[in-house]
């Protein structure tokens, strides 16, 4: 019927952010969104308007699931298990795949996109989210002396790094040097008990 869907919004949104996810925004055309979700260009016009805002709507899910995944990381009392955790889930979603995907977030800041005011305002309120999930979590009770900075500083931090970490996946692509420099990060950032003076 005219006027009327013939695709699942859904399925096609999925689609369309697995392929802006594994080459970028800046080097995904049309014709790349039409093959990767069965749609064809005329009805992803009609649906989305243009490249731009299919993306957007894409980049949507991609924050919600990051988001959500973020902060399930970030549960417990313990800040270094709690750190440790949230840069294993950040490591695990860019070296998802093979090859791996890296991080659409760090792409899209560095391909020319935020050219785009509607993109660049997105990338930085993901990135603002991020950081207010990270320090909301180390502000809970008993967190902050465990901790060598304070918690916004900290959350900063560590989002900071998640961007190179996303930079030295692409230029490495090894998972576990990325878990070793987080890890490396974490101890710096957490309080370390003090060792009592063994007797002599």
């Amino acid at each position: 019927m005219v006027g009327v869907r013939q695709f699942d919004e859904e399925a096609v949104l999925a689609a369309a952010l697995e392929t802006f996810w594994r080459q970028g925004f800046a080097a995904t055309s049309m014709p790349d969104l039409a093959r990767a979700t069965g749609v064809q260009r005329g009805s992803l016009y009609n649906a989305f308007g243009d490249r731009e805002t299919l993306f957007l709507r894409a980049f949507d899910l991609y924050e919600t699931r990051f988001l959500e995944a973020a902060e399930a990381s970030l549960q417990g009392d313990d800040a270094e298990g709690m750190l440790d955790r949230f840069f294993d889930t950040a490591i695990a979603t860019m070296t998802h795949g093979s090859p791996a995907r890296g991080c659409l977030t760090t792409k899209t800041a560095t391909d020319g996109s935020l050219a785009s005011d509607r993109v660049g305002e997105r990338v930085r309120g993901l990135l603002t989210a991020l950081a207010d999930i990270v320090e909301a979590a180390l502000t809970r009770p008993g967190m902050s002396r465990q901790l060598v900075l304070d918690p916004g500083e900290t959350a900063q931090v560590v989002v900071t790094f998640t961007r190179g970490l996303a930079v030295m996946e692409r230029v490495h692509g090894d998972p576990a040097a990325l878990r070793r420099n987080a890890a490396a990060l974490t101890r710096a950032l957490v309080v370390r008990p003090v060792r009592a003076p063994s007797g002599g």
